[in-house]
C-alpha cells in the first residue's frame, strides 16, 4: 500500500492512502441499503480504488482524459472517482436528474473521450448518441447489456498492488462539474487541483470538522470531500437527485446506526427532517453540526431542526455555487438571534462573513461582460448590485464556452473575479446579504424589485409555504405556493395585499396568484424555477 506520509502534490486522491495508513479499520464509506449497509473502511477503500485505476489503464483511459462517470451513489460511486483523480484523468460529473436533453447537452459541450456507467446509462448513450463524435472507450459498470467493456472483468484482470498518484500539478484540470441549471442550461465548471485543494483547507477552517468524524452526505459530490477531510461518508437510502421526497425516516435511521457527527442537506431536506422529528419526538444527539446549501433554509426550518440538536449545534449555511464555493457562511444561531428580523421585513438573506482568503466586491448591475476589473465598477456600502467574488476558491472558467465565460469572469491582472449572478450589498459589520438572482429582478415603471426582499414580506403568513415575485409584462406578480391544507380566496388576497403595504418596496404588488406547487431545481429541490412560473403567471394575468 501507499505511503502514510502527507501529500506531496496537489490530487485529493492522495488523501485516501494517508487515512488508510492511520486509520485502516475505520469506516470510510457506507451506503445504506435495505438488505443491510455496504461498508468500505479506509484500507479497503485504497485499495479497490488502486485497483480500479489498474483496471482504467488497462482500458486505455490515462492523465488528462476527459471521462464521464455515471454511477449512482454506491462503492463503486467512490472507488472510479479517486481512481480516475489517482490517475490524472479528469472525471465529468453530471447529475443525472438534469434529464435526457440536459444530458446530452452537457456531454456534448463536454465532449468526453471515455464514458463509465451503468447499464442504464449505457443503453441511452447509445440509443441517444451521446459523445458519438468524441468517445473512444466505453466501460459498463454493473449489469447490462454489453454495451462496452465491463468494469467487473477489467478488475479481475487488474494486480492487487498499489497505483501511483499522478504527480499533478496544481494548475491542471482535475474535474469538468456541471451547474444545476437553475437558471438557464447547465454550464460544466473546469475545476483545478488547486480549487479542491483550496475548498478542502476552506471547509476545514470554517466548520472545525476533525479526523475520525462521520458524515451524513446526502449529495454525492459533497460526500467525495470526506476522505480529504477525514470524515467517514455515509450515504442514506434516498434518491440524491430527488432530495425532497427522501424518508425521514431513512435519515434518522442511518444518523443513529452510524452516530453521524455531521450532515450535509438541503434546504428542502432541513425541512423535512424538521418536521418529522418535531412530530415523531426524535432527537439527533449526535450532530455536531448541519450544514446547508443549495438556497437558504427558511428561519421557521432551521428553528424546528435546531430544537432537535443538542444545545450549541448550529445548522450552517454556506453560500456559494458550482462555480465558487464557500462564498461565506452563517450559522443558524444569528441568523434566529438577529437576521431573521431584518430578513422578514425586505432587507435580504444574510449570508454572513467572506470566508478566510475571499473578497467579495458589490457591481453596479449590468446585462453584459466586463472583461477588465476597474475599482469604478463598485458601490458603496449599503446599495445593492451583483455580487462578485475572488479567492482561491474561484474557478477560472467553464469547459468549451468561452462566451460563457465571458460573461462570468472579470480579469485583474494575473487574477480573476467572478460574478456569482445574484444581487446582494455588504452591511455596516462588512456582511453579506443575498437578493436574489440577478435575472430574477422585475423592472417596473416605478423602479426595480428584487425577488428575496420582496417574497421574504410575504412568507411570514401562517398560510404561505412559499412565494416567488415574476414580472408579467412590466408587472409585478407574485405566485404564492400554501401550506397544506390551506386554499386561496379573496380574503387571503386581501391579506397578503395588507403585508404588502408595510413596506415602500412591496406596496406595487398588487396580483397575486396561488400556484399548486412551485416547479424546482433537480439538484437541491430547493431553487424555485421563476422563468416556468413566469410564464405560467403570463397566461393568467391581463395587462
Amino acid at each position: 500500500m501507499s505511503s502514510a506520509a502527507a501529500p506531496r502534490f496537489a490530487n485529493v486522491s492522495a488523501w485516501l492512502a494517508v487515512r488508510a495508513a492511520a486509520q485502516p479499520d475505520a469506516p470510510a464509506v457506507v451506503v445504506a441499503r435495505r438488505g443491510g449497509d455496504v461498508v468500505l473502511t479506509c484500507a479497503e477503500l485504497d485499495r479497490l480504488c488502486d485497483r480500479t485505476a489498474h483496471a482504467l489503464q488497462r482500458a486505455g483511459i490515462g492523465a488528462g482524459m476527459r471521462t464521464a462517470l455515471m454511477v449512482p451513489p454506491s462503492p463503486d460511486f467512490f472507488a472510479l472517482t479517486f481512481a480516475l483523480f489517482k490517475l490524472g484523468a479528469v472525471p465529468v460529473l453530471i447529475d443525472p436528474g438534469l434529464g435526457v436533453r440536459n444530458l446530452g447537452r452537457c456531454l456534448a459541450t463536454a465532449e468526453p473521450q471515455a464514458f463509465v456507467g451503468i447499464g442504464k446509462a449505457q443503453l441511452a448513450r447509445a440509443l441517444l448518441g451521446w459523445g458519438r463524435s468524441t468517445l473512444r472507450i466505453r466501460i459498463r459498470v454493473g449489469a447490462g447489456l454489453p454495451l462496452g467493456s465491463s468494469l467487473a472483468q477489467l478488475r479481475a484482470a487488474a494486480p492487487d498492488i498499489a497505483f501511483p498518484v499522478a504527480a499533478t500539478d496544481p494548475e491542471q484540470p482535475a474535474a469538468i462539474l456541471f451547474t444545476s441549471g437553475s437558471t438557464g442550461p447547465p454550464k460544466g465548471v473546469l475545476y483545478r487541483h488547486r480549487t479542491f485543494t483550496a475548498q478542502v483547507e476552506a471547509l476545514q477552517a470554517l466548520y472545525g470538522i476533525e479526523p475520525g468524524e462521520v458524515d451524513l452526505a446526502t449529495f454525492p459530490l459533497f460526500a467525495l470531500f470526506g476522505p480529504a477531510l477525514g470524515m467517514a461518508s455515509v450515504v442514506p437510502r434516498m434518491n440524491a437527485s430527488r432530495p425532497a421526497a427522501a424518508d425521514p425516516r431513512a435519515l434518522v435511521e442511518s444518523i443513529r446506526a452510524w452516530s453521524c457527527t455531521s450532515m450535509f442537506a438541503s434546504p428542502a431536506l432541513i425541512e423535512l427532517l424538521g418536521r418529522h422529528c418535531e412530530t415523531t419526538g426524535t432527537r439527533l444527539p449526535t450532530l455536531r453540526r448541519v450544514v446547508s446549501a443549495g438556497a437558504p433554509a427558511s428561519p421557521a426550518a432551521l428553528e424546528r431542526l435546531c430544537r432537535q440538536l443538542n444545545a450549541g449545534v448550529e445548522v450552517h449555511t454556506p453560500y456559494g455555487a458550482t462555480e465558487a464555493l464557500p462564498v461565506s457562511s452563517i450559522g443558524s444561531a444569528e441568523i434566529l438571534a438577529e437576521t431573521r428580523a431584518r430578513t422578514d421585513a425586505g432587507g435580504g438573506v444574510c449570508v454572513g462573513h467572506p470566508a478566510p482568503g475571499i473578497d467579495v466586491a458589490i457591481l453596479r448591475i449590468d446585462d453584459g461582460p466586463i472583461p477588465e476589473w476597474s475599482d469604478d465598477l463598485c458601490l458603496p456600502q449599503g446599495e445593492v448590485g451583483e455580487i462578485a467574488v475572488r479567492g482561491a476558491v474561484v474557478t477560472d472558467a467553464y469547459y468549451g464556452l468561452p462566451e460563457a465565460t465571458a460573461r462570468a469572469k472579470i480579469r485583474d491582472g494575473a487574477r480573476l473575479w467572478h460574478r456569482m449572478g445574484d444581487v446582494g450589498y455588504v452591511d455596516e459589520g462588512g456582511r453579506l446579504w443575498m437578493c436574489g438572482r440577478k435575472a430574477h429582478r422585475v423592472e417596473t415603471a416605478a423602479g426595480t424589485l428584487h425577488s428575496v426582499p420582496c417574497e421574504a414580506v410575504f412568507d411570514v403568513h401562517p398560510a404561505v409555504r412559499r412565494s416567488a415575485l415574476v414580472g408579467v409584462r412590466g408587472v409585478p406578480v407574485l405566485c404564492v405556493e400554501l401550506l397544506a391544507g390551506r386554499r386561496g380566496s379573496d380574503e387571503l388576497v386581501e391579506e397578503l395585499r395588507a403585508l404588502g403595504q408595510r413596506f415602500e418596496h412591496t406596496r406595487g404588488i398588487g396580483v397575486f396568484l396561488f400556484h399548486p406547487g412551485f416547479p424546482v431545481d433537480v439538484r437541491h429541490n430547493a431553487k424555485i424555477d421563476r422563468e416556468k412560473l413566469a410564464a405560467w403567471a403570463a397566461g393568467r394575468v391581463r395587462t
